[in-house]
């Protein structure tokens, strides 16, 4: 977003096929780093104004934050627009937010410093206000932009600010484009969207996704594309090279999955379903190569020929074993328990294996959160073993990987670096391969996995194109 003449060049001014300017709806997420600055930062936790606001009831530290997010949006939008007047009219959109959004805090603060007011009952509401601002901010700024280069834009705020109704996400889209005549007008819509419900209460980060697919859905889109900074590649070019990272051209909504199982999502899991029940395609592009097709997620899609399509995984992975010799013909007591206690810690869980006397839950979670889990289940389980570790997760996936001897070759390429496998899963569906690692054995084994199961087939210029 960023990118304004990327952007503009590459996506807005190209349609794909020859097709008209309009009919097309653009859903555009924050800046780079706003929602951090806003809200907190996605991979740190470092908080955000959200962040300092819930925790200090008793300091106005939020208010040093809200001044330089203040600052960094004033910034954003010097560079954005040349035109002085322009940037006038843009800084009085986003400081009218911003001011509004700063007296709204300054008073629910004030009124939670008497003992009658909770302030925890209201952060759910505080962290959707929040949230907001970004994506009205870039939607707002995109809209004027194009406006300003010929364009006949609209600005589609879904954000409900200072909304008096408080409706359904289906309804509250709707609405919005009862009015907009696609033929002759293309509009710019918040990824943040208010409902009944609060999007970020079920969905978090991924709310962008979820207002981007219900618009698909309910708009019946042809085709729905997210544009990107990099293509959707069979590993991570920084690891094993540019020159041997291979643009995956077609896969389908079970790959998608996968790959959002390992946090590395091309759409979140709730946006795919709704685009896959509807048989919409879902097309990944990078926004810096427009003349590449891109990859394409469709329902039905399965490879014709059994493959490796992405090596993909995931560090910082902490493996929480649990042995208990009573465990033997009680393992489903033994797994709804621990499954209740991961849950009330909100631990994401990425893999799990089980035997007669063991279950063992790979957790994509922080150590102070482990560590509340392992004394919640040694309380619960006195003469239960239990043990951690940090490793990692690297799979192998694809639409359809029913070639014998893959697993071995996969083994055997791991052996071959001396990595120690510590443990692995293939399930009979046999779309993905996972393997256990030492954290530190992580880029090595994306290396080798790729080397033995992509490398070697000549794949051109992407893995089944587009």
């Amino acid at each position: 977003m960023s990118d304004y003449q990327a952007v503009r060049d590459n996506i807005v001014l190209r349609p794909a096929n020859g097709d008209s300017l309009y009919q097309r709806i653009f859903v555009v997420s924050a800046y780079s780093g706003v929602t951090n600055d806003l809200l907190e930062h996605k991979k740190s936790g470092q908080p955000g104004v959200y962040g300092l606001f819930a925790s200090s009831e008793n300091d106005d530290s939020w208010y040093d934050a809200m001044a330089q997010l203040q600052q960094k949006l004033h910034g954003i939008n010097q560079r954005l627009f040349s035109n002085e007047a322009d940037l006038k009219r843009a800084n009085r959109f986003i400081d009218a937010r911003l001011d509004a959004a700063h007296q709204c805090l300054t008073d629910l603060q004030g009124v939670c410093r008497h003992g009658h007011f909770s302030l925890s009952e209201h952060l759910d509401t505080v962290r959707e206000m929040l949230a907001s601002i970004g994506e009205a901010h870039s939607a707002w700024n995109t809209a004027a932009l194009l406006r300003r280069d010929g364009v006949n834009t609209c600005f589609v705020d879904l954000s409900g600010w200072q909304t008096a109704t408080h409706v359904p996400l289906d309804e509250r889209i709707l609405q919005a484009f009862s009015a907009i005549d696609l033929a002759t007008t293309l509009p710019i819509v918040t990824g943040y969207a208010h409902t009944d419900s609060g999007l970020m209460a079920s969905f978090n980060r991924g709310y962008s996704e979820i207002t981007f697919s219900r618009i698909a859905v309910l708009t019946g889109a042809r085709e729905a594309i997210i544009h990107k900074e990099f293509h959707l590649s069979s590993a991570d070019p920084l690891l094993v090279g540019e020159a041997n990272a291979v643009p995956i051209g077609r896969t389908n909504y079970d790959v998608a999955d996968q790959l959002a199982n390992l946090g590395m999502e091309a759409i979140h899991p709730k946006a795919a379903k709704g685009l896959r029940q509807n048989a919409i395609p879902l097309r990944i592009k990078n926004t810096f190569e427009p003349d590449h097709a891109g990859t394409i997620f469709a329902r039905d899609y399965v490879s014709e020929t059994p493959r490796v399509e992405i090596i993909a995984g995931s560090k910082g992975i902490h493996a929480l074993e649990l042995f208990d010799q009573d465990m033997m013909g009680q393992i489903d007591l033994y797994d709804r328990e621990i499954l209740a206690v991961l849950r009330r810690y909100k631990a994401e869980i990425v893999a799990k294996d089980v035997n007669a006397n063991t279950i063992t839950h790979y957790l994509a979670t922080n150590l102070k959160t482990i560590k509340r889990i392992r004394n919640e289940l040694q309380n619960r389980y006195p003469d239960a073993e239990l043990d951690q570790r940090k490793a990692a997760i690297v799979s192998a996936i694809g639409s359809d990987m029913r070639v014998p001897g893959m697993l071995s070759q996969a083994v055997a390429a791991l052996a071959a670096q001396n990595i120690n496998v510590l443990a692995m899963h293939q399930s009979m569906r046999q779309v993905d391969m996972q393997f256990v690692v030492g954290e530190d054995d992580y880029e090595t084994a994306v290396k080798s996995l790729h080397g033995c199961l992509v490398e070697v087939h000549d794949h051109g210029r992407s893995i089944c194109a587009a």
